[in-house]
């Protein structure tokens, strides 16, 4: 109904310019996605996904390239953990063992992807700019991906989740202004036509696997994807998982690009140009040589902190004392500055004590809609003819005043 609302209104009025990316005969981009605002001021919030990303995501840091140590069984056994040590030490961790069993936090998530589903219904994309819808999509598809994988956890290996036939990525768990969608058709065809054809959106789409690009600690915002992602790029092509110089004439690349083909259509030419603007150091000489890239670099291992691994010693366990290490240095205590938790024994009940519920568009785009509702009615009545309905009840703040700074970047706490 909202969406009938804001098309008579720009008939009417013509108070704002919508420009589409593609034309309609060439865009497979359900229609309510294909257009959007360049000069929008109106913003998207992700407080309460913010409060989560920030308890729950272990930033791990640059990789080194350091490959681990063969593991030892503990004494007494002869069983080791079989990891792959070229990347065990990589890629940042969400805490997937808090969810485990914890019906009110994973339903909080639940919640909250539920909520964003609801944002275009609440207000059209098309009232947002590309930057703000590009973030939007992002952390609707990071969510999703979360509340996946939290469904089969403890689950070690998620290749079975991710590829074949059975895959969640071809299912349509998403529905969006009426539209039901699958994670394939926001990274194939929204993403990949509406940010023409840009691998760089790979990079925000989080697997859930430490083969996969970076989940980071805070949502995506218009003010930052487009930095963020860039940090994503170089993170992850000059990480052990993204890269690796085989032999004089072959370089290897991960399989994240090998199933993303279609963003690089002369698939050998078009990655090794992506990949040099963002490689590094001996990798970069070691690639501008190659001949051939093969893209074979898997590792299907959860992104959790250490749950889903025994505790058989060796070079794991001194990782997985180095990230629970990292969990306990960024989580700070209630009790005072300077002070850290232990762990995250208490994270379940402080996650759900401070989501509330909160209003994801802003006052000032709601106000404006109800204007335009307004507007609608007296041309209506002017016309004879019958009103639409009137729209749910939404909480109104006063307007913040024109020319206020957007707020502060969120991400902050060492994502570099």
């Amino acid at each position: 109904m909202l969406k009938q609302i804001c098309s008579a209104a720009f008939l009417i009025f013509g108070v704002m310019i919508i420009t589409p990316v593609f034309s309609a005969a060439e865009s497979t981009v359900p229609e309510p996605f294909q257009r959007f605002d360049p000069a929008s001021k109106y913003s998207i919030s992700y407080a309460d996904l913010n409060t989560i990303l920030k308890k729950v995501v272990v930033d791990v840091g640059r990789s080194s390239r350091e490959v681990a140590e063969p593991t030892q069984a503990k004494t007494g056994t002869r069983v080791r953990a079989n990891i792959k040590r070229s990347t065990i030490k990589e890629g940042n961790r969400f805490y997937f063992e808090i969810f485990n069993g914890d019906a009110e936090t994973t339903q909080l998530l639940l919640d909250i992807q539920k909520n964003l589903e609801g944002v275009p219904t609440e207000a059209p994309l098309e009232y947002f700019s590309r930057d703000e819808q590009l973030a939007y999509w992002l952390n609707l598809y990071n969510l999703t991906m979360i509340n996946q994988v939290i469904r089969v956890y403890p689950e070690r290996k998620l290749k079975k989740l991710l590829t074949g036939k059975k895959s969640i990525l071809g299912k349509k768990l998403l529905n969006v202004a009426g539209v039901p969608l699958s994670l394939n058709d926001i990274q194939h065809t929204i993403l990949k036509q509406n940010y023409e054809n840009n691998p760089l959106v790979l990079y925000g789409l989080y697997q859930g696997i430490i083969g996969g690009p970076n989940i980071r600690k805070s949502a995506y915002t218009a003010y930052n994807v487009q930095r963020n992602l860039e940090k994503n790029a170089a993170e992850f092509v000059n990480s052990n998982r993204g890269t690796y110089a085989k032999s004089e004439t072959t370089f290897r690349a991960s399989s994240l690009y090998d199933r993303n083909r279609d963003f690089f259509p002369n698939f050998q030419a078009d990655l090794k140009k992506h990949l040099l603007v963002y490689l590094q150091g001996s990798e970069k000489r070691e690639l501008e040589a190659a001949k051939t890239i093969k893209p074979d670099i898997s590792d299907w291992t959860v992104t959790d902190l250490y749950g889903t691994y025994p505790q058989l010693g060796g070079s794991f366990s001194d990782s997985n004392a180095a990230l629970l290490g990292a969990v306990q240095s960024t989580t700070p205590a209630d009790g005072g500055s300077g002070s850290v938790s232990s762990g995250f024994s208490n994270v379940s009940g402080k996650l759900i004590s401070k989501s509330s519920p909160v209003s994801y568009v802003s006052p000032e785009l709601i106000t404006y809609l109800r204007e335009i509702k307004v507007r609608q009615d007296i041309a209506n009545y002017d016309k004879g003819t019958v009103t639409v309905e009137e729209m749910g009840e939404v909480p109104v703040d006063p307007p913040e005043e024109s020319g206020a700074e957007p707020d502060s970047d969120p991400d902050s706490e060492g994502n570099d």
